[in-house]
């Protein structure tokens, strides 16, 4: 199918996620191959985002591939999930081996929303309260719930939504400020944590969803010291941590989970996207075992159709064994100077570029507007420059979501040091376009 067929059929006979369909202006795809993809007129276009952050092997790895045709073969394409299945039982003990040794036990999902709406529902039946904590520079999911549990403007057109959801500002909010040094905003913002809890009533709160390092709202690691005094915190009063492992877990950080870096391990945490680097939808819930333990004599009341699905099974766990045995989780720690200093170069050479940040192969560039560090687009607004730049690189032939006054830099773990230079080659060329819109 040619792209102009490809892309009228498209518009006219499905909805676009978080569009406006009519003005939706789709890219078209007919292959994808390691970090690039193709349109169905011969276009590569490198893939800087790893699509929805989540193809962290890159695209069709033959292993991969392989193993899901064998699937289909091996085992049964679809049983209910009352059964017990050898991808099933194989992928859970696989995950017991790669989580932190007080996590054995697995939920499965078909995606991260699922994962974060049952961890909330495990919370809740746990400890018999109904409070969750959240923060607003977040994303959680796109159901009724895990919109709720969202912070950030999406959430406001699925308003009202699930109540019981306490929503309060990060360590690094967007313009407020808990200090200038980690030390500051840890202090400052667990003091501040420890006084909306006495708020609320510790007694009703069941727990506090945080993605560990946060995704679409801006690439933020938590600053030192703040994971652990939270999880401290907490513990006083007997709520229970929640991590959105979904887009930082599976190696994009440079260690297999995120919270990995912090010394902490949660009650409960969600994963999927690189789970199966999005071959097939699969996610799951880590669960703790105190809490694993509980729901061996008390009905755990959720459930899904597709719940520990054998074809996805299978592919998450070719996945994992591509992922650890061909070194992308030690790819994505190496390639993170590199990363950093290509950011550092181009700021100082590009006025219109302000803050940046990687953590593995988890990066952001941010734009402003002068040296006050204004941002080059409102929060929650645009610019014409930004709107221009995001042309700019699809017509070069570079992926990646431009949102507001940032853009990503999230590619595929296996990607090489010259394809991630081609990358910012593309990139330098298009600043261009926002230092003619500073004002310095």
């Amino acid at each position: 199918m040619d792209s102009e067929t490809m892309i009228e059929l498209c518009k006219r006979h499905t909805l676009y996620a978080w569009s406006q369909t009519g003005a939706v202006d789709p890219l078209p795809i007919a292959r994808a191959e390691g970090v690039y993809l193709y349109t169905p007129d011969g276009q590569r276009i490198l893939d800087f985002n790893s699509q929805l952050m989540s193809v962290n092997i890159g695209h069709a790895h033959p292993r991969v591939v392989e193993a899901i045709k064998r699937a289909l073969d091996d085992y049964p394409i679809f049983v209910y999930p009352g059964t017990a299945t050898e991808p099933r039982a194989r992928l859970g003990a696989l995950l017991a081996e790669i989580t932190p040794p007080d996590i054995n036990t697995f939920f499965f999902t078909l995606g991260g929303a699922e994962a974060n709406e049952n961890a909330i529902r495990m919370a809740r039946l746990f400890t018999g309260r109904q409070k969750i904590l959240s923060r607003y520079r977040s994303y959680h999911g796109g159901t009724n719930l895990t919109m709720q549990l969202t912070g950030d403007p999406r959430r406001w057109a699925n308003e009202p939504g699930t109540p019981g959801i306490i929503r309060v500002m990060d360590p690094i909010p967007y313009n407020y400020s808990f200090g200038d040094t980690d030390a500051e905003r840890t202090e400052n913002h667990l003091r501040y944590l420890e006084e909306l809890i006495a708020y609320e009533g510790p007694q009703t709160i069941a727990a506090m969803i945080v993605e560990t390092v946060i995704g679409t709202n801006g690439i933020l690691p938590p600053p030192e010291g703040w994971l652990l005094g939270l999880r401290r915190l907490l513990d006083r009063h007997g709520i229970l941590l929640i991590c959105d492992e979904v887009m930082c877990g599976f190696g994009r950080t440079g260690k297999m989970f995120g919270f990995e870096h912090y010394g902490v391990t949660p009650d409960l945490f969600s994963m999927a996207k690189g789970l199966t680097s999005s071959y097939l939808p699969l996610g799951a819930v880590g669960i703790s075992d105190k809490i694993a333990a509980y729901f061996q004599d008390h009905m755990y009341w959720g459930g899904l159709t597709y719940n520990s699905h054998p074809l996805a099974c299978a592919a998450a766990i070719a996945v994992i064994e591509v992922m650890q045995g061909e070194g992308m989780i030690e790819n994505a720690a190496r390639l993170q100077p590199v990363m950093r200093a290509e950011m550092a170069r181009l700021a100082a050479i590009h006025p219109s570029v302000g803050d940046h940040r990687a953590l593995g192969l988890f990066g952001i560039m941010e734009l402003r507007r002068d040296a006050k560090g204004t941002p080059l687009a409102p929060y929650n607004g645009s610019h014409p420059a930004m709107n221009q730049l995001a042309k700019f690189f699809r017509a070069e032939g570079l992926f990646t979501f431009v949102r507001w006054n940032n853009f990503m830099c999230n590619p595929p773990l296996c990607i090489t040091e010259e394809q991630l230079m081609e990358g910012f080659a593309i990139i330098d060329r298009g600043l261009q376009i926002t230092d003619a819109a500073y004002e310095g």
